[in-house]
Order: structure tokens, then C-alpha cells, then sequence
């Protein structure tokens, strides 16, 4: 079986490594690998987060990544022959006033209902845990068997797994999709055209957008602008940190190489990739907020991604109304979080057409549409 993917974040390269390990041929088309919201993702990896209240299943989803992380990340690593950034040092959550404070119970809610290892932390707790934590802590939480992953790692990780499993990478752009024949087709911008028995749509929030779609085949997919900061030096926190005050809040990732990543920002603005001095100016403010000395670090640089939100803010996977284009897209926030779980599922999509159970709330024949 041929199979096609578009887009190599690291959502279509693992679609298409878990694919070439089913002895499919695989090939992935992105002129820059990476590059995109995956470039820009500080990578954390939190049980629990204000996107899964009241949603089951989709908190089932985001469990079941989270339990596949560790093996995952351990295998990708073993398959590239480097380190793929992996940390669990723990996540800590921390409120500084009551309004946050009632943001953390909601977690702490969540924790109690799928049974995930949490300790809730006095404002003392938390200056032990992280004696350069602000000291106006209003009350903590420690996940301890939680973490953070350098995506930007996990991608070269994921490019040297999928190659070495038989995969390739086809470093163009995807001009065109050509479905007018039994089988898909892709023209990339050089000319060539690449033919497969799947086609998997992996393009984040340009999914809808690629050239040749016929018209209700691929539902809109909305771009959801975030900056990243990165600074390095001394390190000032030994967990994954989470910060929040009034409806504000920051995370602190930390590398093995003394890099921070430190985001939170998320808005509305179209497809517009420039980074702000506004957005920059407004995390180094908050991390300050809950990291004083971060001021003191060295400044190396920031980013901005573009987040793919469904109709729904779900993920959206499997088969669409031509079963043999599927999708991948619509993760929003929790790319980086579900990428275990989606490469799993698509992998077995795209070759039995069916999603395992725990992903079938996410089918894509939930937006079904006869294509024009």
C-alpha cells in the first residue's frame, strides 16, 4: 500500500512512521519539516488541562497519549539513535490568587475522576519544591509522573525513525491534490507527481486550504496564533511549571541544555505567523510574575505558530467521505500531547479504514459532507 501523507509536523511525520512500520510505502510531503506550530510548541505534557472539562472522551484520548508517552518517546529515540528530549520531572501547578486557586481545584476535580497521581501543595510546598517561585503562592498542585518533550527534538527524531523505517521526505510543497482518478494523486511545486493508494491530510490549519479539495471533503480548519520565548542560563525551575493568576497564567518548560521555553498565548488573528512585540512583551511579564529571576536569563529568541482548530476545537481523524482521503488535523493546543494516540489511530486507519475505539469519537465522518 502507497501511502501519501501532507504535512510534517510531528502529527504526519508519526502517522507516517507508524504507517512505513506497518509495511506500508510512506512518503511525506512539507517543504520544511517542522517548521510550523511543532517548530513553536513548548511541549508539555500535563494530565489534565481546562480543554478536557467536560469532555470525557476527549480527556480518555488525551489519557490514553499520555500513557503511551513514555514507550512512544522511548521508542522513537532507539529508532533515530538520539535523545528526543523527553523529560518527567513532574508538573507543578501553581495558583496566586483565589480566582486561579478555583482553576486548580477544577484539576484537581479531574485528577480524582481518572484517578491520576496528583499532591495537592501549601504555598510553603511549593518555595521547597521551587525556592525561585514567587513567594505570594496561593496554593499549589505536583503531578509527579508528568513532564514536558522538546518537539523540536521529537522532530528530528521522528524524520530519522520514519527514514529508517524505509519512509521518505520530500522536502516541496504540495501543489495540488488530484482525485479525479480511482486513486489520489499529489503535484508537488516541482512538478512531479506523486500517486497512492491513501492520501492523509496533515497540514494543520492549511489542511482545508490545499489546492484541488473538492468543496465539503475537509471541514475549515481555523489558525490559532501562540508565541514562545526562549531563554537560557542558569536554571531557576527542576519542574515543568504552570503559573496562574486572575484569567493570566504562563508554563515553564525546562531543557536538559538550560533552555526555557515559556509560553501560554493564543489568539484569533488569521494566518499571521509574525512574531509581536506585544505577545513577546506580555510572557516575559507574566513568567517574571511567577519566576522573578527570569529576568536575569539571556534572551534567545521567539517564535510564533499557528494552532489547527476544528469546528468543534477536536481533534479530527480517519476517513473522510472518499475513503481513501483521511485526516489528521484540529488539534488545537494538544498536538504535541496527542501525538502517541493520533499516530496510533491513523496508522490503523489507514489500513483497516477504521479507527481504533477510544478515537471513534473523533471520526471525521462526524463533519461528513458529499463532497462537490
Amino acid at each position: 500500500m502507497r501511502v501519501i501523507v501532507i504535512g510534517g509536523g510531528v502529527i504526519g511525520l508519526a502517522v507516517g512512521w507508524r504507517c512505513a512500520q506497518r509495511g506500508t510505502d510512506v512518503t511525506v510531503i512539507d517543504p520544511e519539516p517542522g517548521g510550523k506550530a511543532s517548530g513553536v510548541a513548548a511541549g508539555l505534557l500535563p494530565p489534565s488541562g481546562d480543554m478536557l472539562l467536560g469532555r470525557p472522551e476527549f480527556a480518555r484520548l488525551v489519557l490514553h497519549s499520555r500513557a503511551l508517552y513514555p514507550a512512544f518517546a522511548a521508542e522513537v529515540a532507539q529508532a533515530a539513535g538520539t535523545s528526543v528530549g523527553f523529560l518527567r520531572n513532574g508538573i507543578l501547578d501553581v495558583a496566586y490568587d483565589a480566582q486561579a486557586a478555583q482553576g486548580l481545584e477544577r484539576l484537581r476535580q479531574m485528577a480524582d475522576d481518572f484517578g491520576i497521581d496528583y499532591r495537592m501543595l501549601s504555598p510553603e510546598d511549593c518555595r521547597r519544591l521551587e525556592p525561585r517561585l514567587a513567594p505570594e503562592a496561593y496554593v499549589g498542585m505536583l503531578s509527579p509522573a508528568d513532564g514536558s518533550i522538546d518537539p523540536r527534538m521529537l522532530t528530528r527524531g521522528l524524520l530519522a525513525a520514519l527514514h529508517n523505517a524505509g519512509g521518505r521526505v520530500v522536502r516541496e510543497r504540495a501543489e495540488q491534490v488530484m482525485l479525479d482518478d480511482a486513486t489520489p494523486a499529489v503535484r508537488l511545486s516541482g512538478g512531479e507527481v506523486l500517486r497512492g493508494d491513501r492520501l492523509v491530510l496533515a497540514a494543520g490549519p492549511w489542511t482545508h486550504l490545499l489546492p484541488g479539495l473538492p468543496a465539503g471533503l475537509v471541514p475549515e480548519i481555523r489558525p490559532y496564533k501562540g508565541h514562545v520565548v526562549r531563554l537560557h542560563g542558569e536554571a531557576v525551575v527542576g519542574h515543568t511549571v504552570r503559573g496562574s493568576y486572575g484569567d493570566r497564567s504562563v508554563y515553564i518548560a525546562p531543557r536538559a541544555d538550560g533552555e526555557l521555553a515559556i509560553g501560554a498565548t493564543y489568539e484569533d488573528a488569521g494566518y499571521d505567523e509574525q512574531v509581536l512585540a506585544d505577545g513577546v512583551a506580555d510572557l516575559l511579564e507574566r513568567v517574571r510574575r511567577i519566576v522573578p529571576s527570569t529576568a536575569r536569563l539571556r534572551f534567545v529568541g521567539a517564535a510564533a505558530g499557528l494552532r489547527p482548530g476544528s469546528p468543534d476545537g477536536l481533534p479530527i481523524l480517519g476517513v473522510t467521505a472518499r475513503e481513501d482521503v483521511l485526516l489528521a488535523t484540529g488539534h488545537y493546543r494538544v498536538g504535541i500531547q496527542l501525538t502517541p494516540a493520533t499516530a496510533e489511530a491513523m496508522a490503523e486507519a489507514v489500513v483497516t479504514g477504521e479507527l481504533p475505539q477510544i478515537a471513534s469519537p473523533f471520526s471525521a465522518a462526524r463533519f461528513a459532507a458529499t463532497p462537490a
